[in-house]
């Protein structure tokens, strides 16, 4: 779900002048790397090289918060990124590299390169032409998007990068703005079908068209224009997820085969950092976290099966247990016996409290008489955890994910070639079979540890990101809380550098700090303006 735009876009010639020379390295976390010489392509099909003389100039208006800005920037669209490509239409790139702002030239040369993942239901994101990124948002079967539960204010607007918070643009526009080179990559998803009727983008198509993109711009290092070293990727929902998992899975030989299958370049796929809006990952847990979760709340429905809840809930406090993650602030070891405590003190009574504290005291007293669930006192908000849950609302039918009537999108994307979906779970497969001993497909195992970055930074995959953006807004119940809780406590565990913050009272997709997160890249790369 997008919001009206923000900006426009005016195409006002076509150029076939090449971009400026580019610098003879490149800056690697602060430290000199020497360029790449471009590689030939050592496959059939399409060249890797990047067609740097091909682009035209157009201009967008961009909103911030100290007004708005005339971006100038050089456009390459539809660039396939893999020797082999199964549809050119989904396995291609868009590339946007800002010349001027304002009237005063920009040199992009070893600017970060914003990442943007326009997939939302882990449907497929079309690179075909303008305005065709995303267009699977939601998708046919629906379930990953839609007006955020209890009464909060809408999300964010989700595809192609959040931001856009009603008074600045989003965010692909804001780090244009501030001198950042933005790709776009198309990929395959779970709707994608050919005529003969098979399925070509399954699991793990998506994950493995983004990271032959990477490899793609790290393939022409010193050619395209910005810092291949500093790639920070950004996605929305399923989008975020993918974020994430690109962000943990970095060079992992898990996909050898499958990058090989499409003639992807010979490269590293590690990324410098990674944003992940309201992520709907760890997907093989996740109908175990909702329950823990919503499972005493009503859905519009009515109370879910509590019987069934139980089982899950029993589960997720096995899986959590078994991850041994310890809290931020010497909280000590997450179970699911103290992981309420956890999201209020962390997360919700912080947000709370900021959000509070950010009203006028006439504002700030309306909204306290509108929700007396809420303490207020010594400028601190508080409640309990089982009067927020009431308050936002459970969304989704038991199990949330991998349903019964395989109707979600989940399913969906563990399809295979011929089959459209499969339960993934052994719990969903059992109750609909009525076999207690039934066991999910034998390949199944393996591509849900592809798709899960949970997976990845248990097993402390050494190509994983050192730099996180983690964000979802309190008022989406698309998943557990816990999601993206395990995934901060994880990352941090390791050592990572991590933002992580809930917005009060937002939606799915919500993106309230955009302007931060694009200070938060030139913080964590040391580019300090266009140079």
């Amino acid at each position: 779900m997008r919001r009206s735009s923000l900006f426009l876009i005016t195409l006002f010639a076509v150029t076939l002048s090449p971009f400026s020379d580019f610098a003879a390295s490149q800056t690697v976390g602060g430290a000199a790397e020497p360029a790449a010489e471009p590689q030939k392509a050592t496959s059939a099909g399409e060249s890797l090289l990047f067609p740097r003389d091909k682009f035209t100039l157009e201009t967008m208006t961009v909103r911030t918060s100290r007004g708005e800005k005339k971006v100038t920037y050089r456009s390459c669209r539809h660039i396939p990124y893999v020797a082999n490509p199964v549809d050119k239409d989904f396995q291609s790139l868009d590339v946007k590299v800002p010349v001027a702002v304002d009237g005063v030239a920009v040199n992009a040369t070893s600017a970060p390169i914003l990442f943007v993942i326009g997939v939302g239901g882990y449907m497929s994101a079309s690179n075909a032409g303008p305005g065709s990124m995303g267009r699977g948002m939601g998708g046919p079967r629906g379930g990953m998007m839609g007006p955020p539960p209890g009464g909060g204010p809408p999300g964010g607007p989700g595809m192609g990068g959040p931001g856009g918070n009603g008074r600045v643009s989003r965010n692909s526009d804001l780090a244009l703005a501030a001198g950042y080179v933005v790709v776009l990559p198309g990929c395959r998803g779970r709707d994608n079908r050919a005529a003969d009727g098979t399925y070509y983008g399954k699991a793990p198509a998506a994950i493995v068209d983004l990271k032959a993109a990477v490899r793609y711009l790290r393939h022409n290092a010193g050619v395209i224009p910005g810092n291949v070293y500093w790639i920070v990727s950004t996605g929305v929902s399923a989008g975020g997820a993918l974020s994430a998992l690109l962000g943990a899975s970095g060079d992992s030989h898990l996909y050898d085969a499958y990058l090989n299958e499409i003639g992807a370049a010979n490269a590293q796929d590690a990324i410098f950092a990674s944003a992940d809006f309201c992520p709907i990952a760890d997907l093989e847990h996740a109908d175990m976290a909702y329950e823990w979760m919503w499972g005493s709340v009503p859905a519009r429905s009515g109370l879910q099966d509590q019987e069934l809840s139980k089982q899950l809930k029993d589960a997720f406090a096995a899986y959590q247990g078994s991850l041994k993650l310890q809290g931020e602030n010497g909280f000590g070891m997450l179970t699911a016996d103290n992981y309420d405590r956890y999201l209020l003190q962390t997360y919700l009574f912080p947000s709370a409290t900021k959000y509070l504290s950010g009203l006028t005291e006439e504002k700030r007293k309306e909204y306290l008489d509108r929700n007396k669930w809420i303490t207020w006192s010594g400028s601190q908000a508080t409640f309990s955890f089982a009067d927020y849950l009431a308050r936002v609302g459970r969304m989704k039918s038991l199990p949330a994910f991998d349903d019964f009537n395989l109707r979600q999108p989940e399913p969906n994307e563990f399809g295979n070639k011929t089959i459209d979906s499969r339960h993934f779970t052994n719990f969903s497969l059992r109750h609909v079979t009525g076999n207690p001993n039934a066991q999910i497909d034998s390949d199944l195992p393996t591509l849900l540890n592809l798709m899960n970055p949970m997976y990845f930074l248990g097993q402390n995959n050494p190509g994983m990101a050192g730099h996180w953006w983690i964000r979802l807004g309190t008022s989406d119940a698309h998943t557990s809380l816990t999601v993206a809780a395990n995934l901060a406590a994880s990352l941090e565990n390791r050592k990572k550098d991590v933002s992580a913050w809930m917005y009060w009272d937002a939606g799915h997709g919500a993106d309230e700090d955009a302007e931060d997160f694009i200070a938060w890249i030139g913080k964590i790369t040391g580019y300090t303006g266009r140079r």
